[in-house]
């Protein structure tokens, strides 16, 4: 076996655990949301859960892919036009990880500290 072999496969290796922390997150996150759904009092929470598990299981497991992609580009196949196509799909994919953010903390990541700080200033009046 010889260098790009063994590279490819490491990075169907690392594709392949990226599949997989998602559709294993995935379905962990749904089977862990089966017991508050059916509960009537914890519906709603159960709801924004399963939302926040699936999105994070999607995030980590873009960042994976992330990874193969990088691997690939450099060590596979370092042409400009295979930089150009990896940098087209990480941008995508962080746009897509932002995206994803945004909807499960529902507050823009620039406007984080300003929430820390109404939280922490309510904290202290108390």
């Amino acid at each position: 076996m010889n260098f790009d072999e063994v590279i490819s496969a490491v990075v169907r290796v690392v594709e392949a655990a990226g599949a997989a922390i998602m559709v294993l997150g995935g379905a962990t996150a749904f089977l862990a949301a089966v017991p508050a759904v059916l509960r009537a009092d914890t519906r709603q929470r159960a709801y924004e859960e399963l939302r926040r598990n699936l999105g994070r299981a999607i995030l980590l497991g873009l960042e994976v892919l992330i990874i193969a992609d990088i691997i690939r580009t450099i060590l596979v196949d370092p042409t400009p036009e295979s930089v150009l196509v990896l940098g087209a799909i990480v941008v995508i994919r962080v746009l897509l990880s932002f995206s994803l953010e945004v909807e499960m903390d529902g507050i823009w990541p620039w406007s984080r500290w300003r929430l820390a700080a109404t939280k922490s200033g309510k904290q202290n009046l108390e």
